[in-house]
């Protein structure tokens, strides 16, 4: 999975990878606790006790990773070097800068680059490195970040596919971000003002328009660094392979692949802009004091690269796909059910995946339903939930498929049996047949509704226009704070539930409403993904029953 299409995930649910599933989910008390607690209800009595419980000590329950190396969910297991070494570094002081020009040079012999910097995370580093390239090392520039008045070098240079959420890092130094389609506007728009060129990781063979390979060919030309993100990737060392096609520095994320601290990134390549890149990090006072990165970090994250080098990273693929393989055996058992273990492709987000999938007819459940119910009981599962499931296409005529998938590079020695009993009596559950079949509706909804939308702190006013209501099914547009965007919904007896996103360049806001009517009112949930929650309230408008006919004026007026 790349991780441009990991992004396109970051909306949905955590750790079932979709939407809540349907009300037929099993789910139990337990699970309906754990619900409670996601809803933002805390459940902790407290104090904090140090152990194997540490999280259960203040209410909350930690999930064994099928999915991969998200953020959300803690990414990563410190590999136990890095976990070692940090414990010991954490016991002296060190003067900071030292720290750096002797991590920095270990990283360079360790990987072939001039210099290594570790950063406050991938996203962190994304936005030193921006700064470096605006700044060049002036701390009189430094710390007029984010008024880049009279800073000549104020642009950075975007293709258009490595637009995403994560250029967030690169648009907080105040730079203007020229977003380019072809290889012809990429060169066209290299100018004087531009600092930097960002892009995110591809295929490291690819050739032609706007690979790595042409961006640097023309930003080399005009004296242009070339900033490559590889945040979920494996690392390549000695030479690294975008380095070497190019790329001026390349980023990581430290708690990924490589398994160093969560909250740390790599950064390896050019040594003069790297320098620049450290003086604009914390301690250093200016707009990067508030990503800060510890003395416990810096040595943990070096002690992942030093760990990295040293790894049978291909016996632990097999260990991996032998993961994979003894819950695929287990859950083969049931007839109906059918497993595909993936081996991986690439560098980025390298791991083993296993799908399961079976007719959700016959087991009376979708991959949704048995994703949701495994990350929300006791042991919590994080996976991802695919397939058509029902009312989907078919893999053959008349027969509909649904599956989860699992990836193993996170999982821990002894959660494949855990995993695999888990899903095994999940799908032997007894539960009632699909129905597809829907309430009649309880009311016509056409129209516009003014809306209110409570977030924490703010009211914020948008519409619906709901133009179309085929029995259950409406059509219309939703009017954002923004933006305007497509709307769905549904409504059985006075339940509504209403889906739109606020999509711009790079960004996704998600809007799941489900709520009741009562007359010409609608109030409920709004269900943001990532971004937590807010309530609504929705009034219809009622528009003037008065008639008046229009005149068309003849001639300029004489008069204003």
């Amino acid at each position: 999975m790349k991780r441009r299409d990991v992004i396109k995930g970051l909306t949905l649910l955590p750790l079932a990878g979709g939407v809540v599933g349907s009300a037929q989910s099993a789910i139990s008390a337990e699970g309906a606790g754990l619900l409670e607690m996601l809803g933002g209800e805390s459940v902790g009595e407290g104090p904090l006790k140090a152990g194997a419980q540490v999280y259960q000590s203040i209410g909350v329950e930690p999930v064994i990773n099928c999915r991969g190396t998200f953020t959300i969910i803690g990414a990563s297991t410190l590999v136990p070097e890095a976990k070692e070494a940090m414990q010991y570094a954490g016991n002296y002081y060190v003067q900071l800068d030292e720290l750096a020009m002797g991590v920095g040079k270990r990283l360079s012999e360790l990987s072939g680059a001039e210099w290594g910097v570790v950063s406050s995370g991938c996203a962190g580093g994304m936005k030193l490195v921006t700064i470096a390239a605006v700044t060049g090392g002036n701390p009189e520039k430094l710390v007029r970040i984010p008024d880049l008045t009279g800073i000549e070098k104020n642009e950075v240079i975007i293709p258009r596919g490595s637009r995403n959420v994560y250029d967030h890092a690169v648009r907080n130094v105040g730079v203007k971000v020229i977003t380019v389609n072809t290889q012809e506007e990429l060169e066209a728009a290299i100018n004087p003002r531009t600092a930097m060129i960002y892009m995110m990781s591809g295929r490291p063979d690819a050739t032609g328009p706007l690979s790595l390979k042409a961006i640097a060919t023309a930003a080399k030309a005009k004296g242009v660094p070339v900033l490559v993100d590889a945040a979920a990737e494996a690392l390549t060392l000695s030479p690294n392979v975008h380095l070497a096609n190019g790329a001026t520095v390349v980023a990581y994320s430290g708690g990924k692949a490589i398994r160093g601290p969560q909250s740390a990134g790599l950064l390896l390549g050019d040594k003069n802009l790297l320098m620049a890149a450290w003086q604009a990090s914390a301690p250093h006072h200016g707009p990067a004091r508030d990503n800060k990165v510890g003395k416990e970090e810096q040595i943990g994250m070096l002690a992942a690269v030093e760990a990295w080098v040293k790894r049978d990273h291909k016996k632990e693929e097999q260990t991996w796909t032998s993961y994979l393989e003894n819950i695929a055996k287990r859950v083969s058992a049931i007839e109906g059910v059918t497993t595909n273990i993936r081996q991986p492709e690439g560098l980025d987000n390298r791991t083993p995946n296993l799908t399961i999938s079976w007719d959700p007819n016959k087991f009376n459940a979708t991959g949704s339903d048995i994703a949701t119910f495994l990350s929300t009981t006791k042991p919590r599962i994080a996976m991802s939930a695919g397939g058509a499931g029902r009312g989907g296409a078919a893999a053959e005529p008349a027969t509909p498929t649904t599956s989860i998938s699992l990836a193993a590079w996170m999982m821990q020695p002894g959660d494949d049996k855990i995993v695999g009993d888990r899903i095994f009596s999940a799908l032997n559950l007894k539960r009632p047949a699909l129905v597809d079949t829907m309430a009649a509706p309880g009311a016509d909804l056409k129209g516009r509704w003014d809306v209110t939308i409570d977030y924490f702190n703010e009211k914020s006013a948008h519409k619906f226009i709901i133009e179309t209501q085929d029995a259950n099914f409406m059509k219309g547009s939703h009017q954002g704070t923004f933006t305007t965007n497509d709307l769905v919904g549904t409504i059985e007896g006075n339940q509504v539930k209403f889906q739109s996103s606020s999509r711009m360049l790079g960004d996704n806001v998600p809007f799941t409403f489900s709520g009741t009517v009562t007359g010409d009112s609608m109030s409920g949930n709004i269900h943001h993904g990532e971004y937590l929650t807010s309530k609504f309230t929705a009034k219809k408008y009622i528009y003037p029953t008065t008639k008046q006919k229009i005149t068309v004026p003849v001639g300029p007026p004489l008069s204003s």
